[in-house]
């Protein structure tokens, strides 16, 4: 079961993602960042490879898309704030 993410791990796990550009949420236990891509189409194929990852690992992200920029921010619902599925996931869109 995954759980909500600890002051100490939060430190370790959270810092590498301020330095790639996310931040956290004002008033939400939650990260977000803003991608920006040439274009439509590579912004949405850049969504395309991040949701099957997002099934794969069963968590999904908010996200919307407005013609080359695509807005994310990551939560755990079920745990009421940020685990280390938020961090996995987004090092994974970090690197797609």
């Amino acid at each position: 079961m995954t759980e909500k993410l600890s002051d100490t791990a939060r430190d370790t796990v959270l810092a590498p993602l301020f330095e790639s550009g996310w931040h956290m949420v004002e008033g939400r236990d939650a990260i977000h960042k803003t991608f920006e891509f040439a274009d439509f189409t590579e912004a949405f194929s850049w969504m395309t490879r991040a949701a099957l990852w997002a099934e794969k690992w069963d968590h999904h992200p908010e996200w919307s898309n407005v013609y080359k920029t695509v807005e994310v921010t990551l939560s755990t619902h079920d745990v009421g704030g940020l685990s280390s599925l938020d961090a996995k996931l987004a090092r994974k869109l970090d690197t797609l």
